[in-house]
Formats: structure tokens, sequence, C-alpha cells
């Protein structure tokens, strides 16, 4: 799968890119969501993992722009943040629209049950 990992966090992003590198996936990553329409309608991505909490544009806000954008709405997406109350799941599935929600740190065993439900 090629997937996209958007978080501006170095660390999380390094952990998760290694993590879906060492299942087999191609993988880009991007430290912000500036510009993400532009790449999402300019390739093609299975996945994006879409961090919740960024300085300049959070990812509920990010992931209402991707699904009220016509070339983009469909686009498959998974909140991925340490976030983790019932509230937060909640409303990332529900309000924000996204396809799954993970809560960080990822564990090998749960990428691997999230991207086969893909």
């Amino acid at each position: 799968m090629k997937i996209l990992i958007v978080d501006d966090s170095s660390v999380d992003r390094h952990f998760l890119q290694n993590l879906l590198e060492s299942l087999g996936h191609e993988v880009e990553a991007l430290d912000n969501s500036s510009g993400i329409l532009d790449k999402l309608s300019d390739h093609e991505f299975n996945i994006v993992f879409l961090d919740v909490v960024m300085p300049e544009q959070d990812g509920f806000k990010c992931l209402r722009e991707i699904r009220a954008n016509p070339t983009t709405k469909e686009q498959y997406v998974v909140l991925y943040s340490s976030k983790g109350t019932p509230l937060e799941i909640n409303y990332g599935l529900k309000r924000a629209g996204a396809n799954e929600y993970l809560v960080k740190p990822a564990t090998k065993d749960k990428l691997e049950a999230l991207l086969e439900t893909v």
C-alpha cells in the first residue's frame, strides 16, 4: 500500500514510518498539513495517518477540509493521536469523519489488524 503520514512530531512520524515500511508498505511523510489537499489530489494514497494535535492546523480541521473537497472526500483517513479518551475518539470518527482512530503509540499488531480492514 501507499501511505501518507502527517505528524508534526518527528519521533512519532519516524516510528510509524519505520513500522509501516517493515510491513512492506511505501510511505511518505509530512510534518504538517500545509498543502495536503494538493498532495492528495496529485498522488493516490491508500491511507493517510493524520495526527490530531498539530500547531498550524489540527487534524480534525484538516480532515473536515479533506471531506469537503470533492477530489479527496473519499480518502481513507486514520486519525493517529495520543488523545485517546472515548469522547475524543468518538468526535474523530463521528464528527470529523475519520475512517479509523488509532491511539499512539501504534504496535505492529494493531497496525496489521487495521491495515487488513482497508
